[in-house]
């Protein structure tokens, strides 16, 4: 996220401030280091730790500040957005929060759609906004499709992150692993089925059991709320028909990823799924020449790619008028 940000930013000519995530500071304190390393003059680039309500609240309503940008949940993005408003009506770029829905079609290749599924929910311990946390499976493979997720996510490894050998590391901290506990939860009364995982992992670290629920319905907190969390929510479809509008039905709008073999219809879908990013038979893929960024409640704008350059610059018209001295 650093690099998205930085790059574009410092490419267009600016100077910047940049407040890492309090639960996150030591990656930005180090890119900190190695920009003083490069040779950077002092006061191009100023890292400010802090908390969000003090030191990023200072930015976001800082009248000298002229563009923001913000990577994070829904909830604090509308809290930087209200702030810039007020203050200058500075330029805001926002990541946001999603609920990304994943399609699986029968006609798919059903290993490559599993294992992609996998990562695409597991990543970084489901902490990643583009999550594809609502799989809607086709009926005729669904069965299989669970069987093999659940064995899937009873093969990951958890422990120590520095071990190459650990598949994942700890929540980052017990606020988030509780949050996560408790839309497991919900899932349970609500009438999910709870197929592994569910709960914490040890008693030491904020680690949580990868979690995968079977016979999740739209209704349900845990096919509408941001988990940010190793749970994997599987639900079925039986037409095509119903599928477009169920997987629209959701506030956010970052990515989406729908796995077939049929041409026409992963355009129709990629075509109608209302989400920023729209993968076709793979997952979390990115280049850098990519605008990466979310329709509806997912954010405002764009970064990577030329769009993420722009952001970063303010359009000026200048219109001469040339006098001819004749």
């Amino acid at each position: 996220m650093q690099a998205w940000k930085l790059a574009p930013a410092l490419a267009a000519g600016n100077t910047i401030v940049l407040k890492p995530a309090e639960q996150t500071p030591l990656t930005a304190l180090y890119v900190g280091e190695l920009i003083k390393e490069a040779g950077f003059p002092p006061g191009v680039v100023n890292i400010v730790p802090g908390f969000g309500p003090t030191a990023g609240g200072a930015l976001a309503s800082h009248k000298g500040v002229d563009k923001i940008a913000f990577t994070g949940s829904t909830e604090v993005g509308q809290i930087v957005m209200e702030a810039a408003a007020k203050s200058n009506l500075k330029r805001v770029t926002l990541e946001l929060g999603g609920k990304s829905p994943n399609i699986i079609f029968k006609d798919a290749d059903l290993d490559n759609a599993i294992q992609s599924s996998h990562v695409g929910l597991f990543f970084n311990q489901g902490q990643c906004c583009c999550a594809g946390t609502r799989i809607f499976v086709e009926e005729d493979i669904y069965d299989k499709f669970v069987e093999k997720s659940v064995a899937s996510a009873k093969n990951r490894k958890l422990g120590n992150p520095f071990d190459s050998k650990t598949d994942q590391g700890p929540q980052i901290d017990d606020t988030q692993m509780n949050k996560i506990l408790d839309l497991i939860k919900s899932g349970k009364d609500q009438g999910a089925k709870m197929l592994c995982g569910g709960g914490r992992y040890g008693d030491k670290g904020y680690f949580v059991e990868p979690t995968v629920f079977a016979d999740v319905q739209d209704n349900m907190r845990i096919a509408n709320e941001e988990i940010f969390g190793p749970v994997m929510q599987i639900l079925k479809f039986k037409t095509v028909d119903e599928l477009l509008e169920r997987a629209n039905k959701t506030m956010y709008g970052l990515a989406a990823s729908v796995f077939t073999k049929d041409i026409e219809k992963a355009m129709y879908f990629s075509s109608g799924l209302r989400a920023g990013t729209v993968w076709i038979n793979c997952y979390d893929v990115f280049s850098a020449q990519a605008p990466f960024g979310g329709f509806k409640m997912s954010g405002i704008g764009r970064e990577l790619g030329e769009y993420g350059l722009q952001a970063y610059s303010e359009i000026k018209t200048v219109s001469p008028i040339l006098l001819l001295l004749l």
